[in-house]
């Protein structure tokens, strides 16, 4: 049986919630912010998923911080949609990549 992944989970169900909300951000006519959130959004499920394959620990490492760097990337993109009136709240994908960034700075 194999043991839980607490951050391949979390970053793969991070990426759907990603998907849907960038979703409502292009019906709102967001198309720069929905864009660039979803490259960054699911970048970092792919990352973590890539470093599971790495070919030595300093591989695994490099793609854990570039997971890293593109968490915090979607925390900017995320903090741009809390200003402007008329968008979804980003309130809980803010607090599901707070949970991805700690166990990514582990």
């Amino acid at each position: 049986m194999e043991a839980r992944n607490e951050i391949l989970e979390l970053s793969v169900r991070f990426a759907l919630d990603i998907i849907a909300f960038t979703d409502v951000l292009e019906i709102k006519k967001k198309y720069v912010i929905a864009n660039q959130l979803l490259k960054s959004g699911t970048s970092i499920g792919a990352n973590v998923h890539e470093a599971q394959s790495a070919e030595s620990r300093a591989d695994f490492i490099h793609k854990m911080k570039v997971a890293d760097k593109e968490a915090k990337e979607t925390g900017y993109w995320l903090l741009l949609c809390e200003k402007p009136p008329g968008l979804p709240s980003a309130e809980n994908l803010q607090i599901n990549l707070l949970s991805i960034q700690k166990l990514l700075s582990k």
